[in-house]
C-alpha cells in the first residue's frame, strides 16, 4: 500500500508518470455522483491529466493538473488541489456497511453508517 498526500499546486509533476493503477483518493470537500449520494473518497482506475481535459485552460490560481478516476466512459475528474490522500489498493474498497464512533460530552458513542467511496468501473 502507497499513500501519499497531496495539497500542493505544483505537486502534480511529481506523480505524473508515477500513479497508475486503482488508487482510494480522498477528497477536500463532499461531491455529488450520478447516484444522487455524496460521497468524500472515490476508487477506480486513476490517470494523471493536465488540465486540457476541461477543454479550456485554468488561470495561475487554479489547479493545473487533474486524477481522471474510472474509464473513457465512466470517470470522475478529480482537481488536483482537492485530492487530500490517495492509497494505492487494487482490492476494491469495503462499499457495505461500515463501524463509526462520535465522541461526545456523554462518551463514545458506537454506530454504523454506510461507506462514503464512489466506486467507479
Amino acid at each position: 500500500m502507497a499513500i501519499a498526500y497531496t495539497s500542493c499546486y505544483h505537486f502534480g509533476f511529481l506523480i505524473t508518470n508515477k500513479m497508475t493503477g486503482k488508487y482510494l483518493i480522498t477528497t477536500d470537500n463532499w461531491f455529488m455522483a450520478p447516484d444522487g449520494k455524496q460521497y468524500n473518497a472515490v476508487w477506480g482506475e486513476v490517470e494523471i491529466v493536465n488540465d486540457s481535459i476541461l477543454g479550456i485552460k485554468t488561470n495561475a490560481r487554479s489547479s493545473n493538473w487533474f486524477a481522471k478516476i474510472g474509464n473513457e466512459n465512466n470517470h470522475v475528474i478529480v482537481a488536483g488541489c482537492q485530492i487530500h490522500y490517495s492509497i494505492k489498493c487494487e482490492n476494491k474498497p469495503n462499499i457495505g456497511i461500515t463501524s463509526d464512533h462520535r465522541v461526545t460530552d456523554a462518551g463514545c458513542q458506537k454506530f454504523e453508517r454506510p461507506t462514503q467511496i464512489y466506486i467507479v468501473e
